[in-house]
């Protein structure tokens, strides 16, 4: 049956940035698909914990800084101490820094592209290594954004950043189908998380956004539930190198 390709049953997933929005969300799709759950943060996620193990699956939960690619061993050890192995990465976790291009400065850069790019290619290096030596194949969903696509104001590391995340999302498809691994992406829209608090805060901005989404309202968790559980599910099995859009059809307009 189709809907027995979805079930995540026995597999174990690790999600960063876990603690809120949309790394919440989508930790709690994949306890609910049957997905036990390792979510990394650099604060606690007492509440992303306790929603998972009310459902009946268990939740590690790890406090971690991934600004720098040095707690990537140690999450990667303590998962397969704990589950005896790990089958779904989601690279969620990421910041933004917003100020006009002309003024933007080196430590803005930077501290975003070490999160957002640099964190996320060696996260996944680190866990395609283990699903070869586990024989198992497996899935990596990276987190890109509209501006994967688009070039946006006022933001330019987070938009080299997420161009980046699109363009590593396809090279490592390409290399490592051969291993079974599936290597993804999920683009959210304009989503109401920590991340566009100042948008949604400026009216005059936020009223500009909302008249071009033709959805007519701003993204929530919930709403890329369905994608991440389908991209790390064998329903993707043949689903290599894609970025879905999950944008209430901005990028149609």
């Amino acid at each position: 049956m189709i809907l027995d390709e979805f079930r995540l049953d026995g597999r174990v997933a690790i999600v960063t940035g876990s603690s809120t929005g949309l790394g919440q969300g989508m930790s709690i799709a994949l306890a609910e698909a049957g997905a036990d759950v390792v979510g990394v943060d650099y604060v606690p996620s007492k509440e992303t914990a306790s929603i998972i193990e009310a459902q009946g699956c268990k939740y590690l939960e790890i406090v971690a800084n991934l600004l720098t690619i040095e707690p990537i061993q140690s999450i990667l050890d303590k998962t397969i101490s704990a589950f005896g192995r790990v089958d779904i990465l989601i690279n969620n976790a990421g910041t933004i820094r917003r100020e006009d291009a002309i003024k933007f400065n080196e430590k803005d850069w930077d501290e975003v592209m070490d999160l957002n790019v640099k964190t996320v290619f060696f996260f996944s290096q680190a866990v395609a290594r283990k699903y070869i030596e586990q024989g198992t194949g497996g899935k990596i969903i990276n987190i890109a954004s509209m501006l994967s696509f688009q070039g946006g104001i006022r933001v330019p590391s987070y938009t080299a950043s997420k161009s980046a995340v699109m363009g590593l999302t396809r090279l490592l498809a390409n290399e490592w189908a051969k291993y079974h691994i599936n290597v993804n992406a999920i683009a959210p829209g304009y989503m109401a998380t920590n991340n566009t608090a100042e948008l949604r805060a400026d009216r005059e901005r936020s009223a500009e956004i909302l008249s071009r989404i033709p959805a007519g309202r701003w993204g929530t968790p919930e709403d890329v539930k369905g994608a991440a559980v389908f991209l790390a599910s064998p329903a993707s099995n043949y689903v290599n190198g894609y970025t879905i859009a999950v944008d209430g059809g901005w990028l149609a307009r």
